[in-house]
């Protein structure tokens, strides 16, 4: 059985979440080749995020991930947790630094944790999400609302 089937078959009730409740932290690992595959599937192929020496002529350190890569890889954290991607009726971040992504075969890792900010009306709560990368916090207000059972 796989953690993607387990986690399928979870439910989180909301009353059994308090404020503080704390989500599993988990992490990311990001290579180029991940950045090429997601490229494919979204259609962004923006050399940025694929073309180190375009990334460096326009200004940035090094080829960066998408930014809606970034935003995806977070709320994995709250949909494994809840165990139903259907759950989340908000999400939304600010972007506050890159995903810096060398071309070595480590890559970057997006460290990710979350907790229960807010309990809400109508079976939902509020998931703030902490996003790192490099010990720098790439998204900020990082924020889903979820509807529990």
């Amino acid at each position: 059985m796989t953690a993607n089937s387990l986690n399928a078959s979870a439910r989180v009730s909301y009353a059994e979440v308090e404020v503080g409740t704390e989500l599993p932290a988990q992490t990311f690992p990001v290579t180029r080749a991940t950045l090429v595959r997601y490229a494919g599937a979204s259609g962004d192929f923006n050399p940025i995020h694929w073309n180190e020496k375009f990334a460096v002529e326009v200004g940035l350190p090094d080829v960066i991930a998408h930014g809606m890569f970034t935003m995806a890889e977070a709320i994995r954290v709250v949909t494994d947790w809840v165990g139903d991607p259907g759950a989340v009726v908000e999400y939304g971040v600010r972007f506050t630094k890159p995903v810096v992504v060398p071309n070595d075969d480590q890559g970057a890792t997006i460290e990710v944790s979350g907790k229960v900010g807010a309990k809400l009306d109508g079976n939902k709560v509020r998931v703030d999400l902490v996003a790192m990368c490099a010990g720098q916090k790439v998204l900020g207000m990082s924020r889903a609302v979820v509807r529990l059972g």
